[in-house]
């Protein structure tokens, strides 16, 4: 199959990461002083999406606060940034609390949100941090702890049109809240409403909205001073360069699972997709990789929306007129296109149906959380030397672009990283190195494990500093920078 009509998923990448990566050298010399595997982080690009959302903040609403979810990547280097942009940042654990701490914040820029254990609750009560409660539990539990007014968010869960969630409080307990909030205002300091939807429909962030809204004025109504509406965070990642392409892809992966065309699914996988009587039906799996709406705009959307509960007036109206600030955790969202993870071509073997086999030196968890397929093509960086001395360009055969899968280093069927076919630019040899874009946002630390005791890859963080790319550990970013 030639290049031309070989299908594709191509990547959106940041132009300084493709810079890097189009610069001689630079990441075999990155691989060569800090090992391979390696998860490398680009801080610049992560305060650059910072100010995008900014942006549109600044322009709509005269009061918000941004906290960067540090759930979604534990990079050092990403913190800093944070802190270097004077934002806050929203921890999910006592570890991630230690390390907000240890990078500057003060109590009053952090934010705990997720489920609270007992232990949990007692080490942030007194410590001036804002506790965005999960449940009733937790926020009568904060209610006895407390000696002096501890400051609180209340999420919220079961909107109209919105899949039941295992997080917040169901609208139908607001009544048991309130009386909490009114009986405890001595010990709870009641700052808002909040919510956050694992999902990235607008209709239901609107739904949302326009509840908190509504639970504000009732808050108003028995003597509490609600100012903040806080909106989570959840806002998708553009994956995809060409929303055609990915189409075209995903067309041509139906047809194949039909029994037409090229192989393109390993073994008897179909991605959620049901095939029957040589039809394919359903959904499938991967469907966020063809998001094509940026966090910067949703969030614009959001904020410029009419709610019909409000006589039409757009969110950011409604909140200014109300003095409430808008406060959001993204994660993903500030890590979009900051991070790629780096693994070395081991060998290259033909399978008994024979397909094409790529090892590479790093496991499927080490580039995808959970059971998503990756559904970007990754890129392959020919190696400068081979491992055997040879000169590379004159061993690699001239074959044009060649469809493989990717596996893992365990010995365990399930590790194949792409159980989809994609299509390289070139045959790859051992030596070579794969890169994997836009992995910064959990794919890196979520499943991250030591199976058959391979070590967690480093992670490194990437700067571009007086036109040169400097690459240090990310545990040593401080000392760095």
């Amino acid at each position: 199959m030639t290049a031309a009509a070989a299908p594709g998923l191509p990547a959106k990448m940041h132009a300084l990461v493709s810079e890097f990566l189009a610069t001689p050298g630079a990441v075999a010399d990155a691989v060569a002083e800090f090992g391979s595997p390696a998860h490398l982080v680009f801080p610049q690009v992560f305060a650059e999406n910072l100010e995008r959302l900014r942006a549109e903040l600044a322009a709509r609403v005269g009061g918000f606060r941004i906290c960067y979810a540090h759930k979604v990547n534990q990079s050092r280097a990403f913190v800093a940034a944070a802190r270097a942009a004077g934002i806050g940042i929203d921890v999910a654990s006592e570890a991630e609390l230690a390390a907000a701490l240890k990078a500057g914040f003060e109590p009053e820029h952090i934010e705990v949100t997720g489920p609270k254990g007992e232990g949990l609750l007692r080490a942030l009560v007194g410590s001036g941090v804002t506790i965005n409660v999960d449940n009733l539990w937790e926020l009568e539990r904060v209610a006895a702890l407390a000696d002096t007014p501890v400051p609180v968010l209340v999420r919220m869960c079961g909107f109209m049109g919105t899949p039941v969630s295992r997080f917040g409080v169901p609208l139908a307990e607001i009544d048991q809240v309130l009386a909490v909030l009114v009986e405890q205002r001595d010990r709870i300091e009641f700052r808002g409403f909040a919510f956050h939807l694992d999902s990235g429909e607008p209709a239901e962030r609107v739904r949302a909205v326009e509840s908190c809204l509504e639970l504000t004025e009732r808050a108003y109504g028995r003597g509490l001073t609600p100012s903040v509406l806080d909106i989570g965070g959840g806002f998708r990642q553009v994956f995809t360069a060409d929303a055609g392409a990915f189409d075209a892809y995903v067309h041509a992966l139906r047809e194949s699972l039909a029994g037409h065309g090229e192989q393109m699914a390993w073994g008897t996988n179909t991605f959620g997709f049901h095939v029957e009587d040589g039809a394919v039906h359903g959904t499938p799996v991967f469907h966020k990789y063809a998001n094509i709406v940026d966090a910067p705009r949703m969030l614009a959307d959001l904020l410029d929306t009419g709610l019909e509960s409000q006589g039409g007036r757009s969110f950011a109206q409604v909140a200014g007129e109300n003095l409430l600030d808008v406060w959001l955790e993204p994660g993903k969202a500030l890590v979009d296109h900051a991070g790629i993870t780096v693994a070395r071509v081991e060998f290259v073997k033909r399978t008994a149906d024979g397909s094409t086999l790529v090892n590479l030196d790093l496991s499927r968890d080490t580039v995808t959380p959970a059971d998503q397929e990756v559904m970007v093509d990754p890129i392959l960086i020919p190696a400068e030397t081979r491992p055997d001395g040879r000169d590379p360009a004159r061993a690699r055969p001239n074959s044009g672009a060649v469809g493989v899968f990717l596996a893992g280093r365990l010995c365990l069927e399930r590790d194949l990283i792409t159980n989809h076919k994609v299509w390289l630019e070139r045959y790859p040899q051992s030596g070579d190195f794969v890169v994997f874009p836009n992995t910064a946002a959990y794919h890196m630390d979520l499943s991250a494990a030591r199976a058959s005791m391979h070590p967690v890859p480093p992670k490194l963080a990437v700067a571009r500093e007086s036109g040169v790319f400097l690459v240090c550990r990310d545990l040593d970013w401080h000392e760095v920078h």
